[in-house]
């Protein structure tokens, strides 16, 4: 199903699954706006590779709500109107779960900022937009460790349990006229988490049902789901994760 005419707005779209997500939104047809924090000279990049089009970048710091809100104006600005929002940043550290000391306070705040409160202000600052589409939608990028409880740290799963609290109440709220769902992949292939090579994510996949390494591509593949198919669903947590959460 073709996207043409329609602004979609990835935040965190300069890398990783953000930046697979942006390019098979404008190969549907959709007018990109990137949205990025430090990644200027990637979304640049990537910007160039893409079809032809009124694509945009813009700068957005997710922990700032003054940011959050020049960013809105400025896509409303630029482009008119949202149609498609994609909640992509966030941020991590490898912490053990056992390890209390680690996960001070200052990096649990910084974990919760980014992943939970960033895309609740998010929603807030680019929802009348999305509303006056009619047929807006929003997707959340969470992760199985929301409900496995198993994941980078443990402030890292506490903030993702809330991010798919949060799709659902916000799929009662802004019904019918936007739709949010999330989707949930397990260990990506991108550099998100450090220290996580191909080689741990390839011994790591031969545990679970479907043998093979997620790429960002096929997270992007299910949030396009989301976008274009998934048209009378809201609410809902998509999984993809070659079944490590079975395991």
């Amino acid at each position: 199903m073709r996207l043409d005419g329609k602004v979609a707005v990835v935040i965190g779209g300069s890398s990783g699954i953000g930046a697979a997500t942006t390019r098979m939104l404008a190969a549907a047809g959709a007018v990109v706006a990137i949205g990025f924090n430090r990644g200027l000279d990637r979304a640049a990049e990537l910007i160039g590779e893409l079809p032809s089009g009124a694509h945009s970048l813009f700068p957005i710091d997710v922990c700032s709500d003054a940011s959050i809100r020049t960013a809105a104006e400025t896509v409303e600005r630029h482009h008119g109107r949202v149609d498609v929002l994609i909640n992509s940043a966030g941020t991590t550290r490898p912490i053990a779960h056992d390890d209390l000391v680690a996960l001070d306070n200052g990096l649990w705040d910084q974990i919760l900022a980014a992943n939970l409160r960033g895309p609740f202000a998010t929603i807030r600052a680019f929802a009348p937009m999305l509303k006056a589409s009619g047929d807006g939608v929003i997707v959340n990028i969470s992760s199985i460790s929301a409900f496995t409880g198993s994941g980078s740290n443990v402030a890292y799963c506490a903030s993702k349990a809330g991010l798919d609290t949060m799709t659902q109440s916000l799929a009662r709220a802004l019904g019918p006229e936007i739709r949010v769902l999330c989707v949930s992949p397990g260990a990506v292939a991108t550099d998100f988490v450090a220290g996580r090579d191909r080689a741990k994510l390839e011994s790591g996949a031969l545990n679970t049902p479907l043998k093979r390494v997620i790429e960002p591509e096929d997270v992007a593949r299910a949030v396009m789901a989301c976008v274009t198919h998934l048209t009378a669903t809201t609410g809902a947590r998509i999984i993809v994760d070659g079944g490590r959460f079975l395991v």
